[in-house]
């Protein structure tokens, strides 16, 4: 009996349009296609009924989300044109992390112009990766040039759908784009507070702690919606200065509001976030906790091993060629 990999990619793609139920092992071969499996594969693709594609590209974008050796890639960017917006929407869930700047222009594309307001939205999120990437300098800076433009496009038009300039805002608080932070802040000012949930966000994904002010007021906020946010911007900004009030939230009376506290301090560290979450581990009534708690004492030692080899210093006859 032939194994998946030795099945003829004409025959994958029959299985995956006729047999009773979709194999997700199968799937597996929709990876890193050739080019002509690709053609095949859009040749094909449009003889499936709407339900059986949406399956098999959710499928995919769930595959993609815990494994990270698979590269469904082009599939998703061919679903992008896809006529059904929820298989629009699972490709884009499905490209959420790429670093195909090659993708760049149909993700611009489709957040322009796409009929669905949802689907708009979800490609504005997603172009947010590109901004990270090229503010951590593993994608050059004048890639992401189009994107940058693009969402500024979209906040600043008034005519644009709300749930798209906050997608657009949130996307773009980690650009470095001189015009970011009087958007920020006049988002968090004047705006509803979706819109100010949004500017939150948008100061963690800065990492610039001049908003701490503002994300440690904010995590006294009556709105558990705002709280949670707080929590997570405190996170993405890394002031120690945030431990005393992430410390509090980690009593919150909602639940996701406590997860993100305890994720929070995992990624602010020092001695008195540390702490905290050790008594946390060892509290009988935070049990929904421990995972949480287990993930951000791991963090603490990844940073800590990090810091260790950022201050290490080689001596004149270490042998460099061996790091």
């Amino acid at each position: 009996m032939r194994s998946l990999e030795e099945k003829p990619f004409s025959e994958v793609m029959e299985a995956l349009m006729n047999d009773e139920h979709v194999s997700v092992p199968l799937l597996y071969r929709l990876s890193d296609l050739m080019a002509d499996e690709l053609a095949t594969f859009r040749e094909r693709w449009t003889e499936m009924p709407e339900e059986r594609r949406y399956i098999i590209v959710r499928h995919l974008a769930d595959i993609t989300e815990e494994n990270f050796e698979v590269d469904f890639s082009d599939v998703f960017a061919h679903c992008l044109q896809d006529n059904a917006a929820p298989i629009r929407e699972a490709a884009l869930d499905g490209l959420w992390d790429t670093e195909r700047v090659n993708l760049i222009s149909p993700i611009v594309d489709v957040m322009e112009h796409d009929p669905s307001v949802k689907v708009r939205m979800m490609a504005a999120a997603t172009l947010g990766h590109y901004v990270l990437l090229a503010e951590w300098g593993q994608i050059p800076a004048a890639r992401v040039e189009k994107v940058v433009n693009a969402l500024l496009a979209e906040l600043e038009n008034k005519a644009t759908a709300v749930q798209v300039r906050r997608a657009a805002l949130e996307s773009l608080g980690a650009a470095s784009h001189p015009k970011v932070p009087a958007l920020i802040e006049d988002a968090y000012e004047n705006g509803d507070l979706e819109m100010q949930l949004s500017a939150v966000f948008a100061m963690g994904r800065s990492a610039d702690n001049r908003w701490l002010p503002i994300v440690l007021d904010e995590m006294g906020s009556p709105y558990e919606e705002m709280r949670l946010e707080a929590a997570r911007a405190a996170g993405g900004i890394g002031d120690t200065e945030a431990a005393d009030d992430l410390v509090d939230l980690t009593a919150d009376d909602d639940l996701e509001v406590r997860l993100a506290a305890v994720t929070a301090l995992g990624q602010i560290g020092g001695d008195q976030a540390r702490q905290a979450l050790e008594r946390l581990a060892e509290d009988p009534d935070a049990e929904e906790l421990y995972d949480a708690v287990d993930e951000a004492l791991e963090e603490f030692d990844w940073l800590g091993g990090e810091v260790y080899l950022m201050d290490w210093e080689p001596d004149d006859e270490d042998d460099m060629t061996t790091l």
